[in-house]
C-alpha cells in the first residue's frame, strides 16, 4: 500500500512538471545603452537576472559598433548558466543618427525553435521611427510571433506612432501576436484601444517601469512604459511580474548603469 502512495505521489508531481513544461515565460528589457559602455561584471548581472526565461526581447541595443558584440556576450553569459541559449539582432533601424538603434532576441534551444527567422517590419516602416522587429517561435506544436518595438520618446508623441500597431493583425492575419517592448506610454491610454478592441489585453496595469534620477520617500519608479500586448484570442496570461534590480544597488546611479529601465515578464499558456 505504501509502494502504491509513492508511486500516486511520483506520479502527480512528475504530471505537475510536465505541465509546468508546457507553458512559456518571456521577457523585454530596455537595456539602455547596450554596447561598448557595459563592462563584463555588468553584462554578468545582465544574464544572472535573465536567466530563467524561455526568450528576451531586447531594446536600444546601440546602432554603431558595440551593440551586437554586447548581445553576443550576453548570450555567451547565459550560455554559462546552464542552459544553451541562441540569439538574433536587427539592422540598425531607419531613424536619424540619434534615434537608430538595433534590437535583439535571445532564447534557449531546448524550449523554443525558430519557425520564422527575425525582420524588421517593412509593411509600416514609414509610420515609425523605430520600425518594430518580428521574431516568430515554435513551441512544441504551438506558434507565436513577437513584436518587439520601441516608440519614440513622450516629448515626441508615440501616440502618432503607435497607432499603426492596429494594423498588424489584419497585415498579419496568420500571426498570433505579443507586442512588447517600450511604449513610452501607459497601457491606459487611448492608443491602444483598438488593439484591445481586437482582444489583445496589457500584461501589466498600473505598473510603473522606468527608473527615476533617484528614490524620494521610498519610490524609486517613474513611469508606466513598458508593456506586453497579448492576444487572448490565443494565449492566456498565468503570471505577470517585473524585477526590481536596482534593488541589488546602493543607489540608483549605480543602478542606471545597467539600465533606466526595469525588466518585465509574463508565463502564458496557449489557447
Amino acid at each position: 500500500m505504501a509502494l502504491n502512495k509513492s508511486l500516486v505521489v511520483f506520479l502527480s508531481l512528475l504530471l505537475v512538471s510536465t505541465i509546468s513544461l508546457a507553458q512559456v515565460k518571456i521577457s523585454s528589457w530596455n537595456i539602455r545603452h547596450l554596447g561598448n559602455s557595459k563592462s563584463k561584471s555588468e553584462i554578468e548581472f545582465m544574464a544572472e537576472t535573465l536567466r530563467d526565461f524561455d526568450a528576451v526581447a531586447i531594446q536600444e541595443v546601440v546602432a554603431g559598433n558595440g551593440g551586437a558584440q554586447a548581445v553576443t556576450k550576453l548570450a555567451d553569459e547565459l550560455n554559462r548558466k546552464g542552459s544553451r541559449w541562441d540569439h538574433v539582432v536587427s539592422k540598425p533601424t531607419q531613424g536619424g543618427t540619434y534615434s537608430s538603434e538595433r534590437y535583439a532576441f535571445l532564447w534557449k534551444t531546448n524550449r523554443l525553435k525558430v519557425d520564422r527567422k527575425a525582420w524588421l517590419d517593412l509593411d509600416c516602416i514609414e509610420e515609425f521611427e523605430r520600425e518594430p522587429y518580428f521574431i516568430r517561435f515554435k513551441f512544441e506544436n504551438q506558434i507565436f510571433t513577437l513584436v518587439n518595438i520601441h516608440a519614440v520618446p513622450k516629448s515626441k508623441q508615440p501616440e502618432q506612432e503607435l497607432k499603426y500597431l492596429k494594423l498588424y493583425p489584419e497585415l498579419y492575419p496568420d500571426e498570433n501576436f505579443i507586442v512588447l517592448g517600450d511604449f513610452n506610454l501607459p497601457e491606459s491610454h487611448s492608443v491602444f484601444n483598438p488593439l484591445k478592441s481586437k482582444g489583445f489585453i496589457s500584461a501589466l496595469v498600473n505598473q510603473k517601469t522606468s527608473l527615476k534620477m533617484k528614490c524620494k520617500t521610498g519610490i524609486c519608479l517613474a513611469s508606466e512604459y513598458d508593456n506586453m500586448f497579448i492576444d487572448s484570442r490565443s494565449f492566456r496570461i498565468l503570471k505577470t511580474g517585473v524585477d526590481l534590480f536596482y534593488e541589488a544597488f546602493t543607489d540608483l546611479k549605480s543602478a542606471r548603469m545597467i539600465s533606466d529601465h526595469i525588466p518585465i515578464w509574463i508565463e502564458f499558456d496557449f489557447n
